[in-house]
């Protein structure tokens, strides 16, 4: 939204796709006459993909309620080059292609994407999502980049953990982030550790390596 919302306080119409390399790559639309209305969502299926959200047990959700995108149709591609196991562990039967994406529909039909299924920090039962936090999170005076991650817990099984650039001259500390956050965010979903670190490790993309940040030791 807050890529999308200065062009259209400018008149100028803006739509996006969604999809991956593995979908050839669009799967999911949002029109240029429909994003004004629906900023936020990604759009429905395109015209060549068929759409589900699934819980577990391979069950479809009801709207509202967050699921493993699944898609499908002839613009999935086929398989992992050279890695049967890959390819095997990415589709379900049916041909259903398992985004690891997880999102939700509302009640018209437009798909909101909320997080990577990997990426999801569960803490007490709850499902905290990095892509809610961050945004909020990067909104603080005093911080210039931020990732969110799960670590182990003994009490809740995870919380998150804000891995964070310092603006230049700035400092933090987890408790002053805290009472910070207390007007924006549900305390649960609050970061309980902080890391401040140099830099972001990030792909050629631009994209922060969670995985490397997971595997770190806090």
């Amino acid at each position: 939204a807050a890529v999308m919302q200065p062009f259209f306080d400018r008149g100028v119409p803006v739509g996006q796709v969604s999809g991956t390399t593995e979908t050839g790559p669009t799967a999911v639309v949002l029109g240029y006459d429909e994003a004004a209305a629906n900023i936020g969502s990604c759009g429905k299926a395109a015209a060549h993909t068929e759409l589900r959200l699934v819980g577990p047990g391979g069950v479809d959700v009801v709207d509202g309620e967050p699921g493993e995108l699944w898609l499908r149709g002839p613009n999935i591609f086929t398989g992992y080059w050279g890695n049967s196991q890959a390819t095997e562990d990415a589709f379900a039967p049916g041909g259903w292609f398992r985004t690891g994406d997880v999102g939700y529909r509302d009640d018209r039909g437009y798909i909101y994407i909320s997080d990577r299924i990997k990426d999801v920090v569960i803490s007490g039962g709850e499902n905290i999502y990095p892509a809610e936090l961050e945004p909020v999170l990067a909104q603080h005076p005093a911080i210039a980049e931020v990732a969110v991650v799960g670590e182990g817990d003994d009490q809740w099984g995870e919380v998150p953990v804000a891995v964070v650039v310092l603006a230049p001259g700035a400092a933090l500390e987890l408790a002053d982030l805290r009472e910070w956050c207390d007007q924006r965010l549900a305390r649960f979903k609050q970061p309980r550790r902080l890391r401040v670190v140099d830099a972001l490790p990030r792909t050629a993309l631009g994209k922060v390596k969670k995985h490397e940040l997971r595997a770190s030791p806090f």
